[in-house]
C-alpha cells in the first residue's frame, strides 16, 4: 500500500468487491468471481489512528493551524485508523482553508465510500476532477464507484483516461482488465492484468484476475501458476484458494479441490464461490 503523504490521496488496499463473470469450469459454463480489491475498502490500520500518531500530527497542525495539508494528513490517518467521522472533520477543515485542494476531495470521497455514501463520493470525485481533470486517483476512485454500480461504460472511460494520461497506478489497469473480462475480451484483460502486475508486483489481485481470464481461455496451467503465486503473496484471501481449487476441480482432482475450497471457507465463511465449488465436488464443509 502506498504511503500517505500530504499531496497523495488516502489509499485503500486492494479488497473485496465481487462482480460475477462467466467462465468455463469443468462442469460447463458457470459463474465464478474475481474480485477487485483496489480502492474499495480502507484496510483498517490501528497504528495510523493511535493516540501517539494522532498526537504527533496534531502538534503539526497546532504549529500551523492555517495549513490545510496538516488536516489532510491527519484526516488520512483517522481514515486508515477507522475513525471516519474525525477523518471527515479534518478533510472538511482542509477544504474550508483551501477549496481547491483536490487531494482532500478525493480522500473525503474514499471515506464516504467506506461509509456507504456513494453519491457523496461521486460528488467529491467530480469536484477533484473539476480542479484537476487528470488526477488519476480521482479517476480511478470514481471509476470504481461507477463499476460497482453497474455503470460499466462510465467506469471504463475513467480508467481509460487515467491510462491514457500515463498513470503508473496499477489499479487503473487492473480495473479496466476486470471490465474487459466482463465483456469476454480475455486477451485484452490479460494484457491489462499483466501491466498491473508489472506496476504492483506484490499485489495478489491482478494474478487472480489474470488467472480467471486464463481459465476462460482453457489455459489451466498458466491460471494455476497465477493462483498459486497469489497465495504466496497473501495466503489469507479466500478468492485465491477458491481459484486454486477450481483448477484442481477442472483436473478431476476432487480431494485437492475440496481441501482448497474448505480452506477458502475457513478464511471467509460467506465466500459463495468456495461453497458452490465444494458442493460441486460433492464434499461437505467439515469433511
Amino acid at each position: 500500500m502506498a504511503d500517505i503523504t500530504k499531496t497523495r490521496s488516502l489509499r485503500s488496499p486492494k479488497i473485496a468487491v465481487l462482480p460475477v463473470f462467466a467462465i468455463v469450469t469443468a462442469l460447463g459454463l458457470a459463474g465464478c468471481t474475481t474480485s477487485n480489491t483496489s480502492d474499495a475498502v480502507i484496510r483498517i490500520d490501528k497504528a495510523q489512528g493511535s493516540q501517539e500518531n494522532i498526537a504527533s500530527l496534531t502538534s503539526v497542525i497546532n504549529a500551523n493551524p492555517k495549513d490545510p495539508e496538516g488536516y489532510n494528513v491527519r484526516g488520512s490517518a483517522y481514515g486508515r485508523g477507522g475513525d471516519f467521522r474525525q477523518a471527515l472533520n479534518d478533510f472538511n477543515t482542509a477544504l474550508q482553508l483551501n477549496p481547491r485542494f483536490y487531494q482532500a476531495y478525493a480522500n473525503r470521497a474514499l471515506v464516504y465510500r467506506n461509509m456507504g455514501q456513494q453519491q457523496q463520493a461521486i460528488q467529491d470525485y467530480n469536484a477533484a476532477l473539476q480542479i484537476n481533470p487528470n488526477y488519476d486517483v480521482a479517476l480511478i476512485g470514481r471509476g470504481n464507484v461507477y463499476r460497482t454500480a453497474g455503470q460499466d461504460d462510465a467506469a471504463f472511460n475513467d480508467f481509460n483516461k487515467a491510462i491514457q494520461n500515463g498513470t503508473t497506478d496499477g489499479r487503473a489497469y487492473h480495473n479496466r482488465g476486470l471490465l474487459f473480462q466482463k465483456r469476454n475480451q480475455q486477451d485484452k484483460a490479460i494484457d491489462d492484468f499483466s501491466k498491473a502486475i508489472s506496476l504492483s508486483p506484490n499485489a495478489p489481485e491482478p494474478y487472480n484476475g489474470r488467472g480467471i481470464s486464463y481459465i476462460a481461455l482453457n489455459d489451466d496451467d498458466n491460471a494455476f501458476a497465477d493462483f498459486n503465486h497469489a497465495i504466496e503473496l497473501n495466503g489469507n484471501l479466500a478468492e485465491s484458494w477458491a481459484n486454486q481449487a477450481l483448477v484442481y476441480e477442472r483436473r478431476g482432482e476432487k480431494d485437492k479441490a475440496a481441501r482448497s475450497y474448505r480452506h477458502a471457507i475457513g478464511l471467509d465463511q460467506k465466500y459463495q464461490p468456495a461453497k458452490d465449488g465444494l458442493a460441486r465436488v460433492g464434499a461437505s464443509t467439515s469433511g
